[in-house]
């Protein structure tokens, strides 16, 4: 006979719960720290022993806890944040489901002690699902929360922690993470006798992330500020050069709250998308405020993620002020920094579209791409005082290249030498005319539909059910960047035209990775991406070659055009069209200084 249905007792219900709120060590000292912050805390002081297995003990000066109400801060859905359901829509607090101190009690013996004034508080012990206390006890105003033996009551739980280090290493970054968010309070992490983490709370988000982060990497940093849709995105970016091969020190807040976004996360790499090697990751901590009606962070259990009303909207904000910063901070790689560069491209995947990562551009025909093709190949004067590209109103020129420019000539027919009152430039003449073409062809056919080439024997893609049904979806999309494919059954496609010039890698093997990220919930924007690749193609065909000879008033027109772009520093493919010899290093190598 199956069991009866029965209630489950307040402790299993707790532990239940705390396998949600209380994954790890980092997850107690998270939650802590958060209410510690709504508590209205200037100083946080948090001491861990055996990487918070044996001991976590975080200490604030926060506004305190009455008495009468400890017990019930000790009950599941105790809170002071909300009120009722239609409080979540505008939710401003760090913590709002009351989950945090009964979940973590059920899992390890918490001793809770508050007050509201200096001299005197009350304490509670919680163990095995029993609370006793409150007691007074002396001490300041403020909470100091004790967890010991953490997981000791369910040893299972503690198989699945990692080693010391990886537990150590996370309790610092969710300490780091609180830090950075509100640099207007004074953290200090220790482990035994080690203090690991030391911010000053000044109120400074780049010094607190130098605290966090070191101060070297601090140094590379340059601020993100601007206002897009409704969503101010604000922050700290290191250049093209300075990168990790890892995401760990990709940081992403939300009104102030930590956050896991894959919205956020592709927004960045979309920005960083042509200037940074493969295989390597950007710098950054990227802030978005934005109305907190608009978006909802009760998805899960530890409010790590968040879901915005206007996903495009917000991942359009974050990519556009990330790469506005770098080219108004003047991120033009030296040539030490374009080596590096070029050394890891080299090391990683060949290029796309058949790109040589040694600038090594063959001359020859260029296809047609319809009348935009005619006029691209065109010669680069004006013509009866019209620019042979002009379609639509230009982007503000970048002052800092043409600033001083005067261009003395060629070097091989391939490179256009040129001083401004930076320094000495070498330009690639190809690569600077596909940035160009490019990014008019992104503007101005960025609507249109590409140019597609049917396939003489149509080709059958297989993919996922998920995969499937999220291409089913798209197909007019996906036909506007060139591709035709309609539904054969099941988890099948037939694919009966693919983009036009494409090379490389094959476009059924696009569309399958189109159709993981997308299942994945990573495909924000690939569909764009999969457009600019096509124009990336084109302008490669268009441009002038290296060999081809230039008139010194077409080289001053073509760099004129080069600094009408949004980055007149990479082309499409991610290779330098700039070399920079700052005139500082002349005088040095000529020992004049």
């Amino acid at each position: 006979m199956p069991e009866p249905i029965r209630l489950l007792d307040p402790h299993t219900i707790n532990q239940i719960a705390a396998g949600e709120v209380v994954e790890r060590p980092a997850s107690v000292v998270k939650e802590l720290v958060e209410n510690a912050l709504d508590a209205g805390a200037t100083r946080i002081q948090i001491e861990i022993e055996e990487a918070g297995r044996n001991l976590i003990e975080v200490s604030d000066d926060g506004h305190g806890i009455p008495s009468e109400a400890i017990p019930l801060a000790m009950e599941r859905h105790a809170t002071s944040k909300i009120r009722r359901a239609a409080d979540l829509l505008r939710v401003e607090s760090y913590g709002f489901r009351g989950e945090a101190l009964p979940s973590i009690a059920s899992v390890a013996r918490l001793t809770l002690a508050s007050g509201t004034t200096d001299g005197l508080r009350y304490e509670v012990v919680a163990e095995d699902g029993k609370l006793a206390g409150p007691d007074p006890v002396s001490g300041p105003r403020g909470t100091t929360v004790r967890v010991e033996r953490l997981f000791g009551s369910t040893p299972a739980r503690l198989k699945f922690l990692k080693t010391d280090g990886t537990e150590l290493g996370a309790c610092v970054e969710a300490v780091g993470k609180a830090a950075v968010s509100r640099p207007d309070v004074r953290f200090v992490l220790k482990h035994g006798a080690q203090t690991l983490v030391a911010t000053s709370g000044s109120g400074d988000p780049a010094t607190a992330l130098g605290e966090v982060w070191g101060r070297e990497v601090a140094k590379a940093l340059v601020p993100v500020d601007a206002m897009a849709s409704g969503v101010r995105v604000r922050g700290l970016v290191a250049p093209p050069h300075f990168t990790r091969p890892t995401r760990s020190q990709q940081w992403f807040f939300v009104n102030g709250r930590p956050v896991r976004s894959r919205t956020l996360q592709a927004a960045l790499d979309q920005a960083f998308r042509s200037l940074t090697p493969e295989k390597r990751f950007p710098v950054a901590a990227i802030f978005v405020d934005a109305d907190p009606a608009r978006l909802d962070i009760n998805v899960s259990p530890t409010k790590s993620e968040v879901r915005f009303q206007q996903e495009g909207a917000v991942f359009d904000a974050v990519r556009r002020a990330v790469t506005s910063a770098l080219l108004e901070h003047g991120m033009v790689p030296t040539l030490g920094q374009v080596a590096e560069v070029n050394q890891a491209l080299t090391a990683a995947r060949p290029l796309p579209f058949g790109a040589d990562p040694g600038l090594r551009i063959e001359a020859g025909g260029a296809p047609a791409l319809g009348a935009l093709s005619l006029l691209a190949q065109q010669p680069l004067l004006p013509v009866n005082g019209t620019a042979a590209l002009d379609y639509a109103a230009a982007p503000a020129t970048l002052p800092g290249l043409l600033e001083g420019l005067r261009v003395f000539g060629q070097v091989d027919a391939t490179f256009i030498l040129a001083e401004n009152a930076t320094g000495v430039l070498i330009i690639d003449q190809h690569v600077a005319h596909e940035r160009i073409l490019f990014e008019r062809l992104r503007n101005t056919r960025g609507g249109g539909a590409v140019e597609t080439q049917a396939l003489v024997a149509p080709e059958t893609l297989h993919v996922g059910a998920a995969g499937a049904k999220c291409l089913a979806e798209r197909l007019d999309e996906l036909r506007a960047v060139g591709y035709e494919l309609e539904p054969f059954g099941g988890e099948s496609f037939v694919v009966r035209a693919v983009p036009a010039l494409w090379r490389g890698r094959s476009p059924l093997a696009a569309l399958r990775d189109m159709a993981e990220e997308l299942v994945d919930g990573a495909g924000q924007g690939c569909l764009s991406q999969l457009r600019d690749d096509v124009f990336a193609m084109a302008s490669c065909k268009m441009a002038v070659k290296a060999g081809d000879p230039l008139a010194i008033p077409e080289m001053e027109r073509l760099l004129h055009q080069l600094a009408e772009t949004e980055n007149p520093y990479f082309c499409p493919h991610g290779r330098p069209i700039t070399y920079v010899l700052p005139k500082g290093e002349l005088y040095r190598r000529f020992k004049r200084c």
